[in-house]
């Protein structure tokens, strides 16, 4: 599934990094600790987060994420915006919450992957 496909799924708009929205995700991955998704995500997976400062497209960048979602309607920061279409990483904005945008994408076949 393509983050433009799971951004319908969860009620979501590309808010930012449209052109590479064709992304494939691999895997999903929730939390807003910076630290934590740097440490535990994996290349592909779709992020889950309420942060929208620009240091998430960094995030993001450095673990080859396939995107992020922002939740509970949150748009991102201009600056973070402007980074993310120059990086080419999409951002989704959806009024839901972490929690059912969670189940949701689980329920469409995207899981959590474990560090091995």
């Amino acid at each position: 599934m393509t983050v433009a496909e799971a951004a319908e799924k969860i009620e979501g708009t590309i808010v930012a990094g449209a052109a590479a929205s064709n992304q494939e995700i691999q895997g999903g991955y929730a939390s807003d600790l910076l630290s934590d998704v740097m440490a535990n995500s994996r290349e592909g997976d779709l992020w889950v987060t309420l942060q929208k400062h620009v240091n998430i497209v960094a995030v993001a960048q450095l673990n080859a994420l396939a995107g992020i979602v922002l939740v509970n309607d949150r748009k991102p920061d201009s600056d973070t915006a402007a980074r993310a279409e120059e990086l080419n990483i999409p951002i989704v904005s959806t009024p839901l919450q972490a929690f059912d945008i969670a189940g949701k994408l689980y329920t469409l076949g995207i899981r959590g992957r474990r560090q091995v």
